[in-house]
């Protein structure tokens, strides 16, 4: 058995270039391989090493910076040199390497920096998990915002990377060190927080100081590659996020065999701060995605699936599966399969479990007073459906399906508000 815990230690000699160049016609870019100076976790000597594997043990990858190359296509131009987030991270900036980073590592803190540059006007803190996110919070401080992100979904966070848009203190760093993370990266570590969270010494922790210039990101188009497995390319140009304020959604109507639909309820102050927020986490989340968001931070993620009122089930379901292991943690300082597991066995007294059942069931997982945020339109009605079943007061997609009439009408009945952003985040 000790092999196959070897194969997640060892790093893999990767056979790519130091230098990458692409063209784009008489236009180039050119990228340099990030390659650090790091301690061999066998022979402890220190050696240069890039990524330490791929995606899998097996597969051998490699990280480039941009460095050189201004790209201009159709009269848009794109990202620069000089603006390095993840891809040139230094050996100064990798704290403490861990078990040495993988491309999971980065590309899991890539994504969550894509979601946070709509977030940087106050603490925020975002746990990603196979690139997607599994909590997402606002907070009046940075401990509050990591605290609700992680009990969002305490049991996703478990071996997930941390992104937070402050410099880490203290208090934040208490609680981070109860948990394991694979990865913590901040902005800045305050004095002696270092020594805190260097008690998991597997932890990569990585300052990565533009975070505090994130926002500029929001409006910076880069050149996205999907390589096939034929050996072709796909390249297309990133997404820019239109929505930003509350004056950038659009009411709900349509116009369905002459008679128009409009909603009736427009959105109160409250309700247009979480279909922001939702909207924005959404932007990281891989399609076909539905999310609900309540007070500043997610309640129930579904993601990747290929129906429409499957995957808000699945939310739903989600939900209601974090609310009750939140519950339980923190009334028990156990988490609801162990506290499953002991009542089965007799160690515990079956009519606690039945209570957070109850209050789960009551409370509806916490969605009631939530926002519904879908990254494409509702083909039909049976996906608000799900929504507002359990409460929902606000919904927010794309708008433009066939149907939207038959939508605009389930919301009005439930006297749930609802806006278009003529804008679809799929994100494959």
């Amino acid at each position: 058995m000790s092999e196959l815990k070897e194969m997640y230690r060892k790093i893999v000699e990767d056979p790519f270039p130091s230098e990458l160049t692409i063209r784009f016609g008489e236009q180039a870019l050119v990228y340099r391989k990030r390659v650090w100076n790091i301690r061999d976790p066998e022979t402890g000597e220190i050696i240069q090493r890039g990524l330490r594997y791929g995606e899998n043990p097996d597969q051998p990858a490699a990280l480039y910076e941009l460095v050189n190359g201004n790209l201009v296509l159709g009269g848009c131009e794109f990202i620069n040199p000089g603006n390095g987030l993840v891809s040139s991270i230094t050996e100064e900036d990798m704290i403490q390497a861990g078990k040495h980073p993988g491309k999971t590592n980065l590309t899991d803190i890539d994504n969550a920096l894509n979601i946070l540059k709509f977030m940087t006007d106050r603490p925020a803190a975002a746990i990603m998990k196979h690139n997607n996110p599994s909590g997402v919070a606002y907070g009046e401080t940075l401990a509050e915002a990591y605290d609700r992100a992680n009990m969002a979904d305490r049991i996703a966070a478990f071996g997930g990377a941390l992104v937070v848009t402050r410099a880490m203190d203290r208090e934040t760093a208490e609680l981070v060190s109860k948990n394991y993370l694979e990865v913590v990266a901040a902005p800045d570590f305050e004095e002696g927080v270092i020594d805190i969270l260097a008690t998991r010494k597997n932890l990569r922790i990585i300052r990565i100081s533009r975070i505090e210039d994130l926002k500029k990101y929001m409006d910076i188009p880069v050149v996205e590659f999907k390589s096939l497995m034929d050996g072709g390319i796909i390249a297309q140009q990133s997404q820019i996020n239109r929505i930003r304020t509350k004056d950038d959604f659009q009411p709900a109507r349509t116009v369905y065999k002459g008679k128009e639909y409009t909603i009736k309820r427009m959105p109160t102050e409250k309700e247009y701060e979480d279909m922001i927020f939702g909207w924005h986490v959404e932007q990281g989340v891989t399609s076909n995605s539905v999310i609900y968001v309540k007070d500043g931070v997610t309640v129930g993620i579904g993601t990747g699936e290929q129906d429409r009122v499957g995957v808000a089930e699945i939310a739903v379901f989600k939900a209601y599966t974090k609310y009750a292991d939140a519950l339980c943690f923190r009334r028990y300082g156990i988490g609801y399969k162990d506290f499953q597991l002991e009542v089965k066995e007799g160690k515990r007294d079956r009519a606690a479990l039945d209570e957070i059942d109850e209050e789960t069931k009551k409370a509806k997982g916490g969605l009631v007073g939530s926002v519904m945020v879908s990254d494409a339109f509702f083909p039909f009605r049976d996906g608000v459906d799900v929504g507002i079943k359990e409460g929902i007061t606000g919904v927010v997609q794309p708008g433009g399906a066939l149907r939207d009439f038959e939508v605009i009408e389930a919301c009005n009945e439930a006297n749930v508000t609802m806006v278009f952003t003529g804008q679809r985040l799929f994100k494959h």
